[in-house]
């Protein structure tokens, strides 16, 4: 026991560490990248699913509409949504009946009809019957026609040179897939020349905000170095569309974006010097949740997404674990730590709190200081790159920025480890009972940003 409590202890210390050493951007090109000369515009598709979105698609479509990328088209997929989504998109696009041929390599339920923007270029809409999200984005896939595949949630928006930054990346033939930084959209505000910063919301947004700046600026940029990205996040990814067709599409399944990633990763391993990469320079907006009540049913439903997939493609990881560095991560870092190791911590807490036994109560002390003081070393470096990549906060935002890490610290790191618990007993439970979170239906100004490029 004393064993297994100073390995984990080793382990929880070593992993937070390597990631901030590795996310450096001294470290930026561990492998030699090639300097990719942008010859043309590559070909991009932008596959947005919607299902009941009537409160948010309005936004979707100014936000889409703000993009300068000339070689795209856009189909919004209507999964069979039951409020005035379709009518909405009707209204704003003023859809005309096309047709286009497709080649049913991937299956997906009944299409009602195929629609074309008589007002807007390249514009389309898919009208369909009720599947889900995997099957909304089969079907996107099998009409779509361009090189590249944009995955994009009916939530979020895309910084204007984001396509541009991207169509750079994709000039490199072995990349695959790429995922781009994504930040929670109520924590922004568009002004004419730049994005500024806010963190004038409420807490569970303010949490969302710097969770995201470390999730994504540390550890989402350190595992792309070490070629071990297990998730390319649903609210924006990017993915060679001839791939998507050899690996089978969306399977049905809690993460669609861990899953689809994972099916890319089982490709690259066949195909020797293929690759994906995190673009942090490509950055997309997106609606986070704004209670308490929504933040717990999306990150149960996260959870129970990652628990399924781990189960799901074991035998892939476990065959590769010892010379696959996406196998080795996802089992330790992941997996065992961040799912497994949570129990046995818990486990000792107790045993420490309740045990008479030598020093106890003075070595869980001891722990504590440890993990609130590696965690505050972690926010400050997170805060470090977050600058370093455009992401400033100015004036009273600062103050509201050091509540939020002392709050985050003592607070809202304990609530991600209910999650955490909740989520992986509740797979076992009931594994198929996850509930769309809410949309605000708050009206974002975007209209003013003409022309702006991205800032972070």
């Amino acid at each position: 026991m004393q064993f297994v409590t100073i390995l984990t202890l080793f382990l929880c210390t070593f992993f937070p560490i390597l990631h901030m050493i590795n996310a450096l951007p001294i470290f930026y090109n561990r492998k030699k990248r090639k300097q990719n000369i942008v010859r043309s515009n590559k070909s991009i598709s932008i596959l947005i699913p919607c299902f009941n979105e009537e409160s948010i698609i309005e936004t979707a479509i100014k936000g889409i509409n703000r993009l300068d990328y000339s070689a795209k088209e856009v189909i919004y997929i209507n999964d069979g949504s039951q409020d005035e989504t379709m009518k909405i998109l009707h209204k704003l696009l003023r859809l005309s009946p096309e047709e286009r041929k497709i080649s049913n390599q991937l299956k997906s339920n009944k299409i009602n009809n195929f629609y074309k923007s008589t007002i807007y270029p390249n514009v389309y809409v898919i009208d369909k019957v009720n599947g889900g999200k995997h099957d909304a984005l089969n079907a996107g896939i099998e009409y779509s026609k361009n090189e590249l595949v944009v995955t994009l949630d009916a939530d979020s928006i895309l910084a204007n040179d984001a396509l541009h930054v991207l169509n750079e990346v994709f000039q490199d033939p072995d990349v695959l897939a790429a995922g781009g930084m994504v930040h929670p959209l109520q924590g922004v505000q568009f002004n004419e020349k730049n994005i500024e910063r806010t963190l004038s919301v409420n807490h569970v947004i303010r949490f969302q905000i710097f969770e995201f700046i470390k999730g994504f600026y540390i550890n989402r940029v350190s595992l792309a170095k070490f070629d071990a990205l297990s998730v390319i996040s649903g609210a924006f990814g990017v993915f060679n569309r001839k791939i998507l067709f050899k690996v089978g599409g969306y399977r049905k399944t809690l993460g669609e974006d861990i899953d689809i990633t994972l099916k890319f990763q089982q490709y690259i391993l066949k195909n020797p010097g293929k690759r994906m990469v995190f673009v942090p320079n490509a950055v997309c907006y997106t609606e986070c949740p704004e209670t308490w009540k929504d933040l717990f049913k999306q990150r149960i439903r996260w959870q129970k997404a990652f628990i399924d997939c781990v189960i799901y493609y074991f035998p892939m990881l476990i065959k590769t674990f010892l010379f696959r560095t996406v196998s080795f991560f996802m089992l330790i870092d992941s997996f065992i730590l961040g799912t497994v190791a949570i129990y046995f911590t818990l486990f000792n807490f107790g045993y420490m709190l309740f045990t008479n036994i030598g020093h106890a109560q003075n070595l869980l002390l001891f722990y504590l200081l440890g993990v609130v003081s590696l965690n505050f070393i972690y926010s400050l470096f997170a805060m470090y790159l977050a600058n370093y990549y455009g992401v400033k906060f100015k004036g009273k935002e600062k103050i509201r920025l050091t509540v939020t890490i002392i709050l985050d610290l003592f607070v809202y790191r304990f609530v991600t480890l209910f999650f955490v618990l909740f989520g992986t007993i509740s797979y076992f439970i009931n594994r198929n009972d996850w509930n769309k979170v809410s949309r605000s239906g708050r009206i974002y100004e975007l209209e003013k940003d003409k022309g702006m490029k991205n800032v972070g």
